[in-house]
């Protein structure tokens, strides 16, 4: 399998499909299926039953996109970037391919 660039909290930008140009940040990665979950990014609405803890009703809830779908923001100048691997004191960062300073 191939490197994942992107981890959960990072901010990305879509770029391509029906949300195009939004930005959001990662919920959850599905490493498994090579998807990502965005926050606000691929709405759909979903009807749920009530229980007796729940009142039910309809309930908004992103879906996961392709992983591939997403780009990285560079922190220096809110651009979307490529993410490469650079080793520093012996361990590995992600840098923004743009500019080449590091992401947390």
């Amino acid at each position: 399998m191939s490197r994942w660039r992107v981890k959960k909290g990072d901010v990305v930008q879509v770029i391509t499909g029906d949300d195009k140009g939004v930005r959001g940040e990662i919920l959850k990665v599905l490493r498994d299926d090579r998807r990502v979950v965005v926050k606000d990014v691929n709405v759909c609405t979903r009807h749920k039953k009530p229980t007796a803890n729940d009142p039910g009703g309809t309930i908004k809830m992103e879906k996961s996109i392709h992983a591939s779908n997403v780009m990285l923001i560079d922190p220096s100048d809110s651009k979307p970037s490529r993410v490469g691997v650079s080793v520093v004191d012996g361990k590995k960062v992600r840098i923004s391919r743009r500019t080449g300073t590091m992401i947390n």
